[in-house]
């Protein structure tokens, strides 16, 4: 199995899991393979050293005390330095703690705004007049564009 590190034309990193290298190639040219944020399908691949353990050395074991920050630095856990992944499990939170009502969207949050239907957080498809039309009625909506790669199960 060979973990490559790709990018896509508007820069977003991240690792894709091929069986060979001809197999990333067929992906990769049969437009099979998109970006996970953005759903771009321009896709390069990034240079990456294999690690090999050659010299004896172990890696790092739990053991070993991690690195602190200097004084006067805050201590940044990769999370919050990374915005993609913020990103990501912002939108994850969102689709588990939603009902996705599809194309009913602007019908559902109409019910639910005028008392015919239960409070509850929804999420669906809206063209631009359909959500301009909820925001004058007073319907507070958030356009959160997801890539098509996010309308399957995630994993």
């Amino acid at each position: 199995m060979k973990v490559l590190n790709l990018r896509c034309s508007n820069g977003h990193g991240f690792e894709g899991w091929f069986g060979s290298d001809d197999e990333f190639m067929a992906h990769n040219g049969g437009g099979l393979l998109q970006c996970p944020l953005c759903a771009d399908s321009v896709i390069t691949r990034l240079p990456s050293a294999p690690r090999l353990n050659l010299s004896g050395a172990q890696a790092p074991s739990a053991s070993q005390p991690a690195a602190t920050p200097a004084a006067g630095q805050a201590d940044v856990g990769p999370q919050a330095a990374d915005p993609q992944a913020m990103w990501l499990k912002a939108v994850r939170h969102v689709l588990a703690h939603t009902e996705d009502v599809g194309e009913r969207f602007a019908e559902e949050a109409r019910r639910i705004h005028y008392g015919e239907a239960p409070q509850r957080g929804i999420r669906g498809r809206v063209d631009r007049e359909q959500r301009e039309a909820l925001l004058e009625e007073g319907i507070e909506v958030i356009a959160l564009p997801l890539p098509r790669a996010l309308d399957g199960p995630l994993q």
